[in-house]
């Protein structure tokens, strides 16, 4: 079985990960931006971190046999401080140009603020004035306030449907993500959100046609082959083999898709 990872922070990650990705059947690493675990000192940092994703991170990829791309922006955590959030986005269009930067993201809301909320705005109108895909995040605490506030900025913003992910769904959030048309829902599969028979249970319930899931292995205590692991555990909570292939690859394979820079050999 082919695998695609949606969501994962492999700058956080070892080169054994890679290897061990690759083993496990992944073609394909998605990585979009997030918190450095500690808060930047300037814009620059923030590019070169840019750099280093689009970069570095793809060609540590490569050795692997393994295709990386990168999603770009400000993260939500990192999103109250504007000053240096608004420079970033200004300048935020020459690395979404990079053939290896396929779109907008994680952007979305931490702790709900207005500030927060101007960060993520501005990040959608780039991504609509130029047709990318995005990936949304959703806070890790009052989950269903931040997923409504979402959805009404995206709605007033005209936003695309089917070029957005809402990650980090749960039992409270899924459905309300879901009553959208088109938009994927992300689940992660990760100790702090989503175990492998919640997840299943979700995608049992909702459908697997617009449900993806991922690890987001990032910083903390995380397993960059949770989509693997879930994939060989699905049957045993009475997953079929065609949705255990839509939530492992097929939906994420149609999304990226929509970017002409997304192109890997599938089997």
């Amino acid at each position: 079985m082919q695998l695609i990872e949606p969501h994962i922070h492999m700058y956080a990650r070892t080169t054994d990960d890679y290897e061990a990705m690759k083993k496990a059947g992944y073609v394909a690493a998605i990585e979009p931006a997030f918190w450095s675990g500690t808060d930047r000192s300037g814009a620059i940092s923030y590019y070169d971190y840019f750099r280093h994703l689009l970069e570095f991170e793809h060609d540590r990829a490569a050795k692997y046999g393994l295709y990386h791309y990168s999603l770009l922006g400000v993260n939500a955590k990192e999103a109250r401080n504007t000053k240096i959030a608004f420079e970033v986005i200004e300048h935020l269009e020459q690395y979404l140009n990079h053939p290896n930067c396929l779109g907008v993201g994680e952007i979305g809301l931490d702790l709900i603020t207005p500030d927060e909320e101007e960060v993520l705005r501005r990040q959608v109108r780039l991504a609509e004035r130029h047709q990318l895909p995005v990936i949304i995040h959703l806070p890790h605490t009052n989950k269903r306030v931040g997923v409504e506030r979402v959805l009404t900025i995206l709605e007033e913003e005209k936003a695309d449907w089917k070029r957005y992910i809402m990650d980090h769904n749960t039992e409270e959030t899924i459905e309300i993500t879901l009553a959208r048309p088109d938009i994927l829902a992300g689940m992660t599969l990760y100790p702090t959100k989503l175990n492998n028979a919640r997840a299943a249970e979700l995608i049992k319930k909702c459908g697997a046609d617009r449900i993806l899931i991922n690890s987001s292995a990032d910083w903390g205590k995380s397993y960059p082959l949770n989509v693997a692991q879930a994939a060989a555990e699905f049957p045993s909570f009475g997953l079929d083999p065609e949705a255990i292939r839509k939530v492992t690859f097929e939906n994420a394979y149609k999304f990226f898709s929509q970017s002409p820079k997304f192109k890997i050999e599938i089997q």
